[in-house]
């Protein structure tokens, strides 16, 4: 079979289901992505470059739907080349949120596509409104709106789709739901899990951490309020003064992925830095930025209490992986978080807004006996039962695929 997969980062969502059907030699793998070094053997990576628009061009609640007809014609353009080939795919997936699917089905009308629906915008009720101290502004209300044309074209351009969590799937309209399944990329459960040797050499510090140590970790692709930096790091000088042995590891980057880019000239990192700093034991803290994949894991590996604090949004990969390395998680009491941790079960649930209750639950980790092992196990068995890729959702994607190349209606 021809598959064709698009995604702005390749491989994006689709890491674990191209690796597998590039295992099948009689398979060909095409993916469509914007530059960037990722690869994957025996797929054929086709670039397209980004075409932004000039700012005051339209209006500024178009922008973005601008940036998106722009990615799917670049797509498009490819697509149409494919064609001229002779190459037509049996399948298509790609990820609604940058345009990039708008108009594959203009292209190639006969193939089924699935599309990835991560996130529906809302006003009210969801993230937006969710943080007082980062409130929305009033005209976000018809810049959301804009946004959502993406999806809902998208959806008009989709066979079927599918969003990674319930709660995800929830945020659509009744008459979108009715052909989006509930399907998250998964986790190679084989790989990412408990390691007793685990170590950490923080050559900075001097220091070489294991499971033995006390170590409380915080993990984000940026350190932006959406993942709750601001309330972990006032929790931290409560953290430490409780804990006068404990490390404080955090992994993340300075820019924002989502959300506001702070006023003036400095990062959420220093911004908090600023109102704890004195009282820090930067010994004890330690920013490792971005780090290398080998090297989240183990920080994961050696985790002692892992925080995951998230506004009412997208759930992070980070979440799901600390759950299969076996982490005492710390998770905020907001969804999708909730759907996945039940409360003393495989997980701990905080309120996002208080840094006391943070600190309490690292507490509660560190003074059991054997810092909450159960939980840890049921976590680790959360991620092998219901998010685990080769045992559970390659078989999902598999069949979900096979239905709608068969022109089968998928169940739900």
């Amino acid at each position: 079979m021809i598959y064709l997969f698009v995604h702005q980062n390749f491989p994006g969502q689709y890491r674990h289901i191209v690796e597998y059907l590039v295992l099948n030699p009689e398979n060909k793998i095409f993916f469509i992505s914007q530059p960037n070094q990722n690869f994957i053997s025996g797929v054929t990576k086709l670039v397209y470059k980004r075409d932004v628009p000039v700012r005051g061009a339209c209006h500024p609640n178009a922008m973005e739907f601008d940036a998106a007809v722009r990615n799917g014609m670049a797509v498009m353009e490819i697509c149409r080349d494919l064609k001229g080939q002779g190459i037509k795919p049996d399948f298509i997936a790609g990820h609604s949120a940058w345009g990039e699917t708008l108009f594959l089905k203009d292209v190639f009308p006969d193939t089924p596509i699935l599309t990835y629906f991560e996130f529906y915008y809302h006003y009210s009720g969801v993230d937006l409104d969710f943080d007082p101290e980062f409130p929305g502004k009033p005209d976000d209300a018809f810049r959301l709106r804009t946004r959502n044309a993406v999806n809902l074209l998208s959806f008009d351009a989709a066979d079927w789709g599918n969003s990674p969590t319930e709660w995800q799937r929830s945020l659509f309209p009744p008459e979108l739901r009715q052909r989006i399944s509930c399907l998250h990329e998964g986790v190679n459960t084989s790989i990412v899990k408990p390691e007793p040797d685990a170590w950490l050499s923080l050559e900075r510090a001097g220091l070489r951490l294991t499971r033995a140590d006390e170590v409380v970790t915080y993990s984000a692709r940026n350190l932006e309020p959406y993942r709750g930096f601001h309330s972990f790091m006032r929790a931290v000088p409560e953290i430490m003064r409780r804990r006068p042995d404990a490390h404080i590891i955090v992994i993340g980057g300075d820019e924002v992925s989502y959300g506001a880019w702070p006023p003036g000239d400095q990062c959420y990192r220093e911004i908090l830095l600023h109102e704890v700093g004195a009282a820090i034991d930067f010994d004890r803290l330690h920013f490792l930025g971005p780090v290398d994949y080998d090297v989240y894991l183990n920080v994961l590996q050696i985790s002692s209490a892992h925080i995951y604090l998230t506004y009412p949004f997208v759930l992070s990969w980070s979440f799901i992986e600390a759950l299969a390395t076996g982490c005492a998680i710390i998770g905020s009491a907001t969804p999708p978080v909730q759907e996945v941790i039940e409360d003393g079960g495989n997980g701990l649930l905080v309120d996002f807004f208080s840094p006391s209750a943070i600190a309490d639950r690292v507490d509660q980790i560190f003074e059991h006996p054997d810092r909450m092992q159960a939980m840890r196990d049921a976590a680790r068995a959360t991620a092998v039962d219901d998010f685990d890729i080769e045992t559970k959702l390659l078989p999902s994607w598999m069949g979900l695929i096979d239905d709608l190349v068969n022109r089968r209606r998928p169940k739900l």
